[in-house]
């Protein structure tokens, strides 16, 4: 039995591996059942092999995107998921001993990947953001959201859950009509835009992303709302010296991931400085359900340079020392799941189109992002949290019965 094999020997047992190597050898790990992907990889070459051996993660996608492995069907999801399914965070059984060594060097190493200065956000913001709008318009929702969405009851398509996404973090804010909102990481607009058409707010969403900030202000021009609906290319570290006014509210979806540990007081200090003291925020982010770890080699050399997935203790521990108040956590669980594998399926279906804008080696690039993702919040550690703070114990109503009652205000207006 090869050493791939071994390693893999009693890993996979629902669904099936089939391990096809270049001199025609192969062997099947598993047994196949109801609901589980039978899978065929083709290793072509050794050195393809000593990759995955070597680093798992990085080495089986880098073969993907030279083509030195391939999977029948081009399934890299079920791929993924056979994998990851057969050996799921929260398997049971006695906890296996750390081991101090490899935890203790990951965990030095780790502030070096996240030195997240101005010059290296912007750098890194560049290196996922900038790509290009058509690009993500293929196969984003109508408006463009690039997180985790709301598949609440009855939710049935993409654009449903996204606009139900919105609805829900609106919900949570507390909206009163002409406050004064903060949308960090604003994306492309949707959120800022949400916003001041359902709540009737005034809105200044933030971005370092060349490509994002365009687009957002041509939607903002479109929309009628350039008064009302403004965007800037800053930093919060420099809006936070700048800002003298403060909002009323702040809102952050999918983008405190990319803040980096080093950052995490700064980030809290620079939110609860520009937060007035009657002010709420939602702090919408992808979160791990275990403790601090660090980030995996691919995302980290060919999505996300710099960026960091956190645990809640280290947010929360964060947000304590500048005595912003979690007044509400919600776990989203496996919504990202979901929105993810309808992210895979559209970048499947524009397959000519990305490589035609780019090249085999990224659209091999991207779908393996989109499924180690997705396996990530199906059945690893990975989950989605929204944080709502406050400054003082009295800016909100006593009971939460007025997010139910103002998102289904909010769902009504469309």
């Amino acid at each position: 039995m090869a050493l791939l094999e071994r390693l893999l020997h009693g890993r996979i047992q629902n669904g099936t591996l089939t391990i096809i190597r270049a001199d025609g050898s192969q062997a099947t790990l598993g047994a196949a059942a109801p609901g589980w992907p039978d899978i065929i990889l083709r290793i072509k070459s050794a050195g393809a092999e000593r990759r995955i051996l070597t680093n798992p993660a990085l080495g089986l996608g880098e073969a993907l995107m030279d083509g030195s492995v391939s999977v029948d069907d081009d399934d890299i999801m079920g791929l993924v998921a056979l994998v990851r399914g057969n050996n799921p965070w929260e398997k049971g059984g006695k906890l296996k001993p750390e081991t101090p060594v490899k935890n203790a060097l990951s965990m030095a190493l780790r502030p070096l990947q996240q030195l997240n200065n101005l010059t290296n956000s912007r750098s890194n913001v560049a290196h996922h953001y900038d790509l290009s709008n058509d690009f993500y318009r293929q196969w984003l929702d109508t408006d463009m959201q690039y997180s985790c969405a709301y598949w609440a009851d009855g939710v049935a398509t993409l654009e449903q859950a996204q606009l139900a996404k919105k609805a829900h973090i609106a919900a949570k804010l507390y909206l009163q009509p002409g406050q004064r909102v903060l949308d960090i990481g604003c994306g492309w607009g949707g959120m800022a835009l949400y916003l001041n058409r359902v709540a009737d707010v005034d809105v200044l969403g933030i971005t370092l992303s060349q490509e994002q900030l365009k687009l957002a202000q041509e939607r903002a021009s479109a929309a009628g709302v350039s008064d009302r609906v403004k965007f800037e290319l800053i930093d919060y570290r420099d809006l936070a010296k700048r800002e003298a006014q403060g909002f009323d509210r702040i809102v952050s979806v999918g983008m405190f991931e990319h803040v980096g540990v080093p950052q995490f007081d700064m980030f809290f200090r620079a939110v609860s400085n520009l937060m007035r003291d009657e002010g709420v925020m939602l702090l919408h982010t992808i979160g791990r359900m275990g403790g601090p770890s660090t980030t995996d080699a691919f995302t980290r050399k060919y999505i996300f340079p710099g960026g960091y997935i956190p645990a809640l203790s280290e947010t929360l521990a964060a947000s304590e020392k500048v005595k912003l108040i979690h007044s509400d956590i919600e776990n989203l669980r496996i919504h990202y799941a979901k929105t993810l594998r309808e992210w895979y399926k559209r970048v499947q279906a524009v397959r000519s189109d990305v490589i035609a804008q780019y090249d085999e080696k990224f659209y091999s690039m991207w779908l393996f992002y989109l499924a180690g993702a997705t396996a990530a919040f199906e059945s690893g550690g990975m989950c989605n949290y929204q944080i709502q703070y406050i400054r003082h114990r009295i800016n909100l109503p006593l009971t939460r019965d007025y997010m139910a009652q103002a998102e289904k205000d909010y769902l009504a207006k469309g």
